[in-house]
C-alpha cells in the first residue's frame, strides 16, 4: 500500500516533536484551541466509555484530553519522534486509557473498519497528498452511527492573509512554512469529500483569533479555521 504521506511534512514536525507539549512553544496555539475543539466534540459525541481514534495525533495533546474524558483512545501518526514524546508525556501523566500506534489512516482502516465509536482529524488534511483517501478511510473505521470530526483551514484570500502573513510572518505563532497554501481546503471540497465516503453533515463551526487579546473562540464564521462534524449513518 503506497503511504498517503508528505516526506517533508513529517520531517516538519518531527524536528519540532521535543517542543510539542511546551504550551510557550510552536504548538502554543494547539494548546490553546485544545479546550474549544475538546469541549465541542464532547457535546456531540460523548466521548465517555467511547472508543475513539485521532488520526495524525503527532504528540498527542487531544488525545490525552480525550482519554482524560474517559475515552478509550487510540493515536495514530508516521512520525516516530512525535510519537515517542506522545507516549512518555502519558506515562508521566499516568493516563492508562491510551495508546498509540505509527501506522497510516488506511492501512488501520484495512485492519480494523467499523471499530471506533468516535474519529477525529484535526488539523491533518491540509498536510497528506490526497486528503480525500485519509477522509474514506476515516469513515471506514468508524462504526455504523458513529461520529467523525475533520478540522482543516479554508482556501480564500482572507485564509492566506490570516493563516500565512499573519500567523507565520507578522505575529511569529507559527514558524515560516508551516503551511501551503495551495493545501488548504474549501468546506464544499471537504463536504463532497465526505459525502464521497458516505458521511452526513452534522455541524460546522470556525475558530476565530483576537491578537489584541490573544483569545480564541468559536464562531459561525468559517472563513479562515474551521471544523466539521460527520456521521456515518446507523
Amino acid at each position: 500500500m503506497t503511504v498517503n504521506a508528505d516526506a517533508q511534512e513529517l520531517a516538519k514536525f518531527s524536528d519540532l516533536a521535543h517542543r510539542w507539549w511546551d504550551p510557550e512553544s510552536e504548538f502554543r496555539p494547539l494548546h490553546e484551541i485544545n479546550p474549544l475543539r475538546l469541549d465541542w466534540i464532547d457535546s456531540l459525541a460523548g466521548l465517555r466509555g467511547k472508543t475513539v481514534l485521532d488520526v495524525g495525533c503527532g504528540g498527542g495533546v487531544l488525545s490525552e484530553s480525550m482519554a482524560r474524558r474517559a475515552a478509550h483512545v487510540t493515536g495514530i501518526d508516521l512520525s516516530t519522534k512525535a510519537l515517542g514524546v506522545a507516549r512518555l508525556h502519558a506515562l508521566e501523566s499516568e493516563v492508562m486509557n491510551l495508546e498509540y500506534r505509527e501506522i497510516a489512516t488506511e492501512a488501520l482502516a484495512a485492519e480494523r473498519p467499523a471499530s471506533f465509536d468516535v474519529v477525529t482529524c484535526m488539523e491533518m488534511l491540509e498536510h497528506v497528498p490526497d486528503p480525500a483517501s485519509v477522509i474514506e478511510a476515516c469513515a471506514r473505521l468508524a462504526k455504523p452511527g458513529g461520529w467523525v470530526f475533520f478540522s482543516t483551514l479554508n482556501r480564500n484570500p482572507k485564509a492566506f492573509l490570516f493563516a500565512i502573513v499573519g500567523a507565520e510572518y507578522v505575529l511569529k505563532m507559527l514558524p515560516r512554512g508551516t503551511h501551503e497554501y495551495e493545501r488548504f481546503i474549501r468546506p464544499s471540497e471537504l463536504a463532497r469529500w465526505c459525502r464521497d465516503a458516505g458521511l452526513s453533515p452534522a455541524g460546522s463551526r470556525g475558530l476565530q483569533y483576537n491578537p489584541l487579546t490573544k483569545r480564541y473562540w468559536l464562531s459561525d464564521d468559517t472563513s479562515v479555521n474551521y471544523l466539521v462534524a460527520t456521521r456515518k449513518p446507523a
